[in-house]
């Protein structure tokens, strides 16, 4: 086999477990091969990820979902927020454009006969309220374009309205979808749809021409809690008593942080073992980025610098020796 080749099957078969943590390998089943072609093509596509994750520190971006409405009262008042009582142009699933306190009953008219009758308080959950945002000086007609091909991809059969937020620090849009399609099936995210969405939206705006990535927590060394936003707005008003969340300390967490740092240090020590300067240079950039991040020695972010403990050495200092050494030469 040759080094290219063997490097194709490190970065495929590690990479997959930084990047793609759904595949799954079954046991007892024979997975189809990859050909020569396919295997080159996906090692290429994990190699740009690792470059804009590791070398160029590509902006993440973020997708959440902030709650939803068990209701036309919550939906409608969720609606103004976004728009500002209709002063903000509002977007629906049509391409359509509009403004103004009429086109938000207009809507509210819509969502609530539109399919099953949504009543103005109901015991499920009727919309969701997805915010989809990327850091300062993020271009926002680029953010308001990938948001709105998100939505073409994710939310298709559904109503939903969208609003682009380019008056603060964050370029964001908010979008609220009806949670029952108009085949009769309901949105229901799940922890994978989330992660899937934020692929979606940084692959959107890549082809937009903004570098954007949507790698996991875990994968870049990050241990932080996500605040729900009500508790990110009871903190701003100084209504929240209960400290935030700092990190994610569960044994199944830490786990997941330390297989991503055997992941790193697999991939940096087959590309500084061959010698090439290009790997070798890579290699150099992953021994940087991942020197820097918490899961390094088991820092947690807003917390004190601790000693590792087994489970974040997962018994492979040998590995990080080797990376050391061969990474920066």
């Amino acid at each position: 086999m040759s080094q290219s080749a063997n490097i194709d099957g490190v970065l495929i078969q590690w990479g997959d477990r930084l990047f793609y943590p759904g595949n799954r390998i079954v046991r007892g089943r024979r997975e189809p091969r990859l050909g020569a072609s396919a295997g080159a093509k996906r090692a290429a596509s994990i190699r740009q990820r690792i470059e804009a994750t590791a070398v160029r520190r590509a902006p993440q971006v973020m997708v959440k979902v902030t709650g939803g409405g068990r209701g036309m009262r919550a939906i409608a008042a969720h609606l103004r927020y976004i728009s500002r009582n209709g002063r903000l142009e509002m977007e629906d699933e049509r391409g359509e454009q509009m403004r103004g306190k009429e086109a938000l009953r207009d809507i509210g008219d819509d969502w609530r006969f539109g399919g099953s009758y949504i009543p103005d308080v109901a015991e499920r959950r009727e919309a969701y309220n997805i915010m989809l945002s990327m850091p300062r000086g993020t271009d926002p007609l680029s953010v308001q374009w990938a948001a709105r091909e998100f939505a073409r991809a994710e939310l298709a059969d559904h109503k939903y309205v969208m609003v682009l937020h380019d008056h603060q620090a964050n370029p964001h849009v908010h979008i609220s979808v009806r949670a029952e399609a108009r085949n009769g099936k309901r949105l229901n995210p799940r922890k994978a749809d989330l992660h899937r969405w934020r692929e979606t939206f940084a692959e959107k705006l890549r082809v937009r021409g903004i570098d954007a990535e949507a790698t996991r927590q875990a994968s870049r060394g990050r241990s932080r809690n996500v605040d729900p936003i009500w508790r990110v707005k009871a903190a701003e008003d100084g209504r929240l008593r209960i400290q935030p969340r700092v990190s994610k300390s569960t044994i199944s967490a830490r786990k997941t942080r330390a297989d991503a740092l055997t992941a790193w240090m697999q991939i940096g020590r087959a590309l500084a073992e061959t010698q090439e300067p290009r790997n070798l240079e890579l290699a150099a950039s992953i021994k940087r980025f991942v020197q820097e991040t918490p899961m390094w020695f088991g820092k947690e972010q807003g917390g004190p610098t601790r000693q590792p403990s087994s489970l974040d050495r997962f018994e492979a200092r040998p590995l990080r020796d080797v990376l050391l050494d061969q990474g920066g030469r």
